[in-house]
């Protein structure tokens, strides 16, 4: 495609926006699993709740119960559960 620019009578390629909204990008379900996984992890890590850690279990049991979650990101997850979880830097009064 070429327009014309009113500073030169130089016709320029433009590029077309409808090529690139045609074109949408589809994660696969082990994507999608490793994501919504990877984000509870990281809010497991740095909240540390209960709740966060509940969350970040089901959400991995479910996947690798699906076939979703590979062993390695599985070991992953459960190294990570395995350790305590403790607030760094605060005091106990």
């Amino acid at each position: 495609m070429q327009a014309q620019h009113p500073s030169s009578s130089e016709s320029k390629a433009t590029t077309a926006i409808a090529q690139a909204a045609g074109s949408t990008f589809k994660p696969t379900r082990p994507m999608l699993a490793t994501a919504v996984i990877g984000a509870a992890l990281i809010g497991y890590l740095v909240h540390k709740t209960p709740d966060a850690r509940q969350r970040l279990e089901a959400l991995a049991d479910m996947a690798q119960t699906l076939g979703d979650l590979s062993e390695r990101d599985a070991a992953v997850v459960a190294h990570l559960l395995a350790k305590p979880a403790t607030l760094k830097g605060t005091q106990h009064v």
